[in-house]
């Protein structure tokens, strides 16, 4: 009797962990699929950055509750992110808080990294109002980081997520 409830108990968790390993080679080959698709967007200038934390020149993180984001894609660049910082120059117009913009006319450039899955973007507008330098530091596991260069303003850093436009 103890015998074969011993040997329920090792057949029942010998099928478990068999399962959690079949389940494991299913969730990396997901994975490998969403960071083949992540490739794709960044290498055509065709995806989402969604912050969650900004980090301005000089002063703690700031975890970020609502939405804010950058939206690239192959014509096209929208921009809406906070700003926390010294401005060097004042905006004439107080709607102009934060980092928004569209730009229709811009330079980008994009390379890979040193290491697997690691990707460099850097975009500058030549349209808007005051010239913006966005680098996109960007991982093909859906994390990312943006620093963006106002000539008007420190510069600030985001950290983020990269989505599907």
């Amino acid at each position: 009797m103890k015998y074969n409830k011993l040997f329920t108990f090792l057949t029942l968790f010998a099928l478990s962990i068999l399962l959690m390993s079949c389940a494991t080679s299913q969730t990396a080959a997901e994975k490998a699929e969403k960071a083949r698709l992540i490739d794709e967007q960044i290498e055509s200038l065709d995806f989402k950055f969604v912050a969650n934390y900004a980090y301005p020149q000089g002063y703690q993180p700031i975890h970020l509750t609502s939405s804010y984001d950058v939206i690239v894609a192959p014509d096209t660049i929208k921009a809406y992110l906070p700003y926390f910082g010294r401005a060097y120059r004042a905006p004439m117009d107080s709607s102009e808080g934060g980092i928004k913009f569209e730009s229709t006319n811009f330079e980008s450039n994009v390379q890979t990294g040193k290491k697997h899955g690691e990707w460099h973007v850097t975009i500058q507008t030549k349209d808007t109002s005051r010239p913006f330098t966005l680098y996109f530091h960007l991982w093909n596991n859906a994390t990312a980081r943006l620093d963006v260069i106002d000539h008007d303003r420190q510069s600030i850093s985001f950290q983020g997520s990269i989505e599907e436009r």
